[in-house]
């Protein structure tokens, strides 16, 4: 059987969105991870707990939906591309800034600013490439860029592995300052957004009229919101507090932490394409149910293995599904929402469900603290309650498969 390749079906302007895209969400997520790297050395630099940094990673996600109402808004003006450079620059000077923070209180409100940068660039990266490629493969585009999240992930552990016993957390904020540079590639090479160009006369609104916009569909939103709620908590719950977890409860190093850490980022880069992939025929709903449901098995080998290589493996198979169950949300939510809106509403429901879990790394740590360091039990429990719900939520929710998203209306 021939094995088509979806690259070789884009033009120049629909590849250079996408690889635009595709960057500026790994890069802030190389940021965002850089910080989950560093909780324990900043808890010790600072003379405190990992539970009181973490609030930094509370701080992050609560600001994102502020940014992403911030940047949506902007970008359904201005366009999609003028408002990607800015929130680029945005977030690496926060992070650059975060690198001379001369006390724990300062560092946290950073790490807020940073994330009202880090709330709008996924929502308007999104849908300038999915505005801008065709219905073709859309799944397995919308896999991959999900997956930047994870690239950005595992940039951060290869950083993290390499340079961290050198320059410390502070030059790892520094070195986090470099995807400003992204920026001259997107001015240079990538083109505005067709259905933002078709519909420029409509797309100067003003709050109350994309509201309107909205407002004959808030059951809809409504559903976004709460899946994306499952989708925070199944995410930054099996994430965030990994690494704490393998440094914290098993005594591991640098090394080893790293090592399982891209490891699980290479399963989560293969889920993401796969499930995204498997979307396109078996539909966005039922692929995400699949994914979550498979979480499930993956508890024991993740959560309760007895050596670094078999948590590796835990690892590895843990993200296979739960960044398979991702892979589904860029095409999923952008099919679903009105075209008028489609560069904030995505955006907003995500960052709304990240503010909802906002807590969990905080509250999964404060279980484990209260138990003798026992990571394992808080993040296997938190886990599995949030894979069975957002398998209900899926299944039983909303379909726009393969809509056609190039359209102003």
């Amino acid at each position: 059987m021939k094995i088509s390749n979806p690259f070789a079906e884009l033009t120049g302007p629909q590849l250079h969105a996408f690889i635009a895209a595709l960057s500026g969400w790994s890069l802030d997520a190389f940021d965002f991870f850089l910080f989950v790297f560093a909780i324990k050395s900043i808890a010790g630099d600072f003379h405190t707990d990992v539970k009181a940094v973490s609030e930094g990673i509370f701080l992050t996600l609560a600001m994102r939906p502020v940014g992403a109402l911030l940047f949506g808004w902007l970008a359904e003006r201005y366009g999609r591309r003028p408002i990607l450079m800015i929130n680029v620059v945005s977030f690496a000077i926060c992070e650059l800034a975060s690198a001379f923070a001369p006390s724990l209180a300062v560092l946290l409100a950073f790490r807020a600013l940073f994330g009202l940068a880090m709330g709008g660039e996924w929502g308007i990266g999104a849908a300038l490439a999915l505005e801008t490629l065709p219905a073709t493969n859309r799944g397995f585009f919308s896999g991959l860029l999900q997956e930047g999240y994870v690239l950005g992930y595992l940039m951060a552990a290869l950083v993290f592995k390499f340079a961290f016993d050198h320059v410390g957390w502070r030059g790892m904020f520094i070195i986090g300052a470099l995807p400003a540079l992204l920026v001259f590639f997107i001015r240079r090479s990538v083109q505005e957004s067709p259905a933002w160009l078709a519909g420029a006369k409509q797309k100067r609104q003003t709050i109350g009229e994309m509201w309107g916009a909205v407002r004959g569909h808030i059951p809809l939103m409504l559903f976004m919101v709460v899946i994306m709620v499952c989708f925070t908590a199944l995410s930054h719950g099996s994430q965030d507090l990994y690494p704490t977890f393998l440094q914290v409860q098993h005594g591991y190093g640098t090394d080893i932490t790293a090592n399982i850490a891209i490891v699980l980022n290479l399963g989560a880069l293969c889920g993401g394409v796969l499930f995204g992939s498997l979307s396109s025929r078996l539909g966005r709903r039922k692929t995400i149910a699949l994914a979550a449901l498979l979480v499930l098995p993956m508890i024991p080998l993740w959560a309760y293995a007895a050596t670094p290589v078999m948590f590796a493996l835990g690892a590895f198979c843990m993200q296979l599904m739960v960044q398979g169950a991702w892979g589904v949300v860029p095409a999923h939510l952008n099919e679903l929402s009105p075209p008028a809106v489609r560069a904030i509403l995505p955006g907003f429901a995500y960052q709304l469900g990240n503010l909802a879990t906002s807590k969990m790394a905080p509250f999964q740590a404060s279980i484990a603290e209260s138990h003798s360091n026992n990571f394992a039990l808080a993040l296997s429990w938190t886990i599995g309650v949030a894979a069975v719900i957002l398998a209900i939520v899926a299944w039983f929710g909303y379909e726009a498969k393969d809509v056609d998203l190039t359209k102003s209306s």
